[in-house]
């Protein structure tokens, strides 16, 4: 059974999937270039990367539901902790980097004129796979005036940006601390948060304003992407239930208490509301956006995944939610 991740290095949902089928030792054919968005709207779904192919043919392309998809068709080295307190952590955190973190990618990108020039040009030269240097070049002029086009609606504007690169740099921060020590969030294997948060920080690893950033000031959360990105290798354990959460994932359910729920509240207030844009204010900054159906799902998926849990679940993990501000959300 042979998968194909029809994806691109500068895509950070390709490069979590890919690294998430690394260490599951998922046999799968890495699939690079022009025609993926094409691809994925030949099969009638929405035009993002990665389009998964499955070994009978068919397509998918939403990171979080193909991760559990292959949890279900799969069942060696799992990402999912088989504690449900923990996994449902694991999720909370998976769902923070991909709706979230996904901005401080975003942004470092597109905002700065050194970060426009030297990523449009290599995206170009990456789907042409070369095809000469004024064939590139002319096609990155065209991808960078769309992405830039793009800030506003995926509020990564320059206003919001102090939040988005303050809420970056205390994760950034949480694990610097971490790594140095030990590699993985729930015992000594990866879970399905860690290659998340590798898929956005992948491309902040190697922009160049964020990259310089990293070098500087978390050397070592920079070299960490390199040891997830193929963790293929790793023969680990999970923390027990009743092992404390290290302070690195509590770190992380604070920043997801700070600035992720308010973001989903304020989303979905607007929505339910008729309103087209919503604001928050964290710390003193300020973040505006317009409203966006997909966090509505996000939000959902949360709050049904907790109602899901038991009651002696959820008596265990209340407190830590209750105090990183992550419970009465859920509710």
């Amino acid at each position: 059974m042979t998968y194909k991740i029809h994806g691109a290095l500068g895509s950070p949902y390709s490069m979590k999937m890919r690294s998430l089928m690394r260490y599951r030792r998922i046999i799968h054919v890495w699939s690079h270039g022009a025609h993926v968005q094409q691809l994925a709207a030949k099969s009638g779904l929405p035009p993002v990367i990665p389009v998964i192919e499955y070994p009978d043919g068919s397509f998918r392309n939403d990171s979080t539901p193909v991760l559990y998809e292959l949890e279900a068709r799969h069942r060696d080295r799992s990402v999912v902790p088989p504690d449900p307190a923990t996994a449902f952590i694991a999720h909370l955190l998976e769902d923070f980097a991909d709706e979230w973190l996904t901005k401080a990618m975003f942004g470092y990108r597109w905002l700065e004129d050194v970060d426009q020039v030297q990523m449009s040009r290599w995206l170009s030269y990456d789907a042409l796979k070369g095809g000469g240097l004024e064939t590139s070049q002319g096609m990155a002029k065209h991808f960078r005036d769309r992405q830039v086009g793009r800030m506003a609606i995926v509020g990564c504007t320059r206003e919001n940006f102090p939040l988005i690169e303050d809420s970056t740099r205390r994760v950034m921060q949480a694990l610097e601390s971490h790594v140095v020590n030990e590699h993985w969030l729930f015992g000594s294997r990866p879970s399905l948060a860690e290659f998340s948060i590798y898929g956005q920080f992948s491309q902040l690893g190697v922009d160049p304003t964020a990259q310089a950033m990293m070098r500087a000031d978390f050397p070592y959360t920079h070299r960490w992407l390199l040891h997830v990105d193929d963790a293929s290798g790793i023969e680990g354990e999970w923390d027990t239930p009743d092992v404390p959460l290290k302070p690195v994932v509590q770190q992380l359910l604070a920043e997801v208490g700070r600035v992720y729920v308010p973001f989903l509240l304020a989303n979905a207030a607007a929505s339910e509301a008729g309103e087209k844009t919503f604001r928050i204010e964290v710390g003193g900054m300020s973040y505006e956006q317009g409203t966006f159906k997909y966090q509505l799902k996000c939000l959902a998926n949360l709050r049904s995944r907790y109602a899901a849990l038991s009651a002696d679940v959820r008596d265990r993990i209340n407190p830590v939610l209750s105090d990183s501000n992550c419970l009465e959300f859920l509710q």
